[in-house]
């Protein structure tokens, strides 16, 4: 292995950290998480009472508003990835006013108080930046970057590319991995091919409601069950008693190797596959 034969130039024990040359090998040595298929898993994003007790080895937590039950995870064994928008901004978040105003686009119609933001902005990057290192430093395990496919979207309110979004998916994953972190590739369905080996795991809403070329979308996730990397999956419901009838069904038309949960919108409950 040549990098025997080169002068280390930093090495950072708690983060993992090492560079030759001024390059980073974090990915070199695999020196962060690395989720394996078929673990449990639990998306608590939108809850405000979290119950630890469920089960899940995996905790998807909000980056933000469960800074109160990271500790706690932790301390019972999970995995803890921590959840933000990369590509959107919001009006609620603490760090709202480091966003550029001249990098906002367009509301987003769906969520209020949302705006997409400029992926080719270096600004926006910076933000991105530290909201990765808040995750390191209250101890996640990853992160899962949100609106990572906004090139897909018409009314931006700018032009962006299939290669802008390459490079800004690319750049978070770098940014996770520097940081002693594993990523997920939340949705950007299209891109999997292109990203598969940028990402450790992969996080999908609703692939069972939508198709793709007339197939399922699930079925495009077909790179990471072939490189053994866990696709985590939710699909949404309208009650507790509907995801009951509807958890046989579900459970058949997803791929075997994706990791389901069925949820009622964003409320702390959960029946898994």
């Amino acid at each position: 292995m040549t990098y025997c034969y080169m002068q280390i130039q930093q090495f950072s024990v708690r983060n993992i950290t090492l560079r030759v040359n001024g390059i980073s090998v974090v990915d070199v040595l695999g020196s962060y998480w690395h989720p394996h298929q078929h673990m449990s898993w639990n998306d608590v994003i939108g809850e405000t009472h979290v119950n630890s007790g469920i089960h899940g080895d995996v905790y998807v937590v909000d980056l933000f508003d469960h800074r109160g039950i990271i500790p706690e995870l932790l301390s019972k064994g999970k995995k803890v990835v921590c959840y933000f928008s990369a590509g959107t901004y919001e009006d609620w978040r603490p760090d709202k006013g480091q966003f550029p105003p001249d990098a906002l686009g367009n509301e987003d119609p769906i969520w209020r108080g949302e705006r997409w933001v400029d992926i080719r902005d270096t600004r926006i990057r910076d933000v991105m930046r530290k909201r990765i290192q808040m995750a390191q430093q209250q101890g996640c395990h990853g992160v899962d970057p949100d609106n990572v496919d906004g090139y897909t979207q018409s009314d931006l309110g700018f032009h962006l590319t299939y290669d802008n979004q390459i490079d800004y998916n690319r750049f978070l994953a770098r940014e996770a991995h520097n940081h002693g972190l594993a990523i997920g590739l939340k949705n950007d369905l299209l891109q999997i091919k292109d990203l598969l080996h940028d990402f450790d795991f992969a996080i999908n809403e609703s692939c069972e409601k939508f198709h793709y070329n007339g197939q399922s979308n699930c079925l495009l996730y077909q790179p990471f069950f072939d490189a053994r990397k866990p696709v985590f999956h939710i699909e949404y419901v309208r009650s507790s008693s509907e995801a009951h009838t509807q958890r046989s069904a579900i459970c058949s038309n997803r791929p075997s190797d994706m990791n389901t949960i069925i949820k009622v919108a964003l409320t702390n409950f959960k029946v898994g596959c």
